[in-house]
């Protein structure tokens, strides 16, 4: 059985009356963007104004945005936010989808790493914004033993607004413990084989399941503000570099495979084209059968289960489109959870044989 350095919990000199300390573990902690508890309107209005309130995500002087947040769309986006999660809401369980898929990928990712590591590993999952929160988790973790933690933002692409922010929120919790852990983060996996062969596979296997082959499959990607990347953010670049491996790993032509980006918000202009508009254009082109995927998302949500199956398949079906097909995110889908479990394993090297 593979073992961690403890070093730090050897308490065979300590006096007798020393309290008891728990095994010494490593502790893996998913991180994804978060969700409201509910989809009524203090939920909405409590999740929207933790995320909407964000620097990393609203970047405008606190000054001149609150004022606007606080009277005009906290006012009233809860009231829309709130019936676009009631669509998808996962009634049974009473939780947004991505907290179901959260769950279940936790769930597989510690079946997977307790088979290498056994019980020296402790994996869980926190949200940026709502519940379970960053710090709440980072307490369980030191109360449980771990004397390193590394955190693993589930975002494929690095942007401010995702990874930077989710780690932001990590440093912020470590820095509140007595006896801080020590901490690595995942960095950005965009480009590893193992996520773009998942991404392949998920294609496959979606079209083998169409008697008609689509006209174009469109890699859908969350947009940010054009100016975060004149700023100095990779996202965009990722995001492009993500979409030619998968078009290479295919083994398909250039015009198989459009790049769009989705979930504009705000007067600014943000990255293009814009997924709706794109697939509207597409339909108006002749491209009457198309296939949509949503890369830069580990598990489906808002974004995905109500903007692109409702509003951009609207958008493309209005402008003549015929037949529009959704690949689901990877979610817990095996290939998915072996390559993250993967990518874990490289970056416990040297705190964990």
């Amino acid at each position: 059985m593979p073992e961690a350095t403890a070093k730090d919990r050897d308490l065979s000199q300590a006096p007798s009356d020393h309290p008891a300390l728990p095994k010494a573990k490593i502790g893996v902690l998913l991180a994804n963007l978060g969700t409201p508890d509910n989809y009524d309107y203090w939920s909405m209005r409590r999740y929207l104004g933790e995320f909407l309130s964000d620097r990393r995500v609203i970047d405008y002087p606190a000054w001149k945005w609150q004022p606007i947040l606080q009277l005009f769309i906290l006012t009233k986006r809860p009231f829309t936010s709130g019936a676009a999660y009631k669509s998808i809401w996962n009634e049974e369980a009473g939780e947004s989808p991505l907290m179901t898929i959260t769950k279940d990928q936790t769930a597989k990712m510690k079946a997977a790493l307790s088979a290498r590591y056994g019980d020296q590993v402790v994996v869980d999952f926190a949200m940026r914004y709502g519940n379970p929160s960053t710090k709440s988790k980072v307490r369980e973790m030191v109360q449980q033993g771990c004397e390193k933690i590394l955190f693993f933002p589930l975002y494929p692409h690095y942007a401010g607004a995702t990874s930077a922010t989710a780690n932001d929120a990590f440093f912020a919790a470590l820095a509140e413990e007595k006896w801080q852990p020590s901490a690595r983060t995942v960095p950005a996996y965009f480009d590893e084989p193992a996520y773009i062969d998942a991404l392949a596979k998920s294609v496959e296997d979606a079209y083998a399941k169409m008697d008609t082959k689509p006209d174009v499959l469109v890699t859908s990607y969350h947009g940010m503000p054009t100016r975060y990347l004149t700023d100095g953010d990779p996202y965009h670049c990722q995001c492009q570099k993500t979409s030619r491996l998968l078009k290479e790993r295919l083994g398909w032509a250039d015009t198989d495979i459009v790049v769009t980006f989705q979930s504009r918000f705000g007067p600014e202009e943000w990255l293009q084209p814009y997924t709706v508009e794109e697939v509207a254009r597409l339909a108006e082109a002749g491209k009457k059968r198309i296939a949509v995927i949503a890369p830069a998302f580990s598990a489906d949500c808002i974004e995905t289960l109500e903007e692109i199956n409702e509003e951009i398949c609207e958008s493309f079906e209005h402008a003549g489109g015929e037949s529009f097909t959704y690949i689901p995110c990877l979610n817990d889908d095996d290939a998915h959870i072996e390559a993250l479990s993967g990518i874990v394993q490289q970056n416990l090297a040297g705190w964990i044989d």
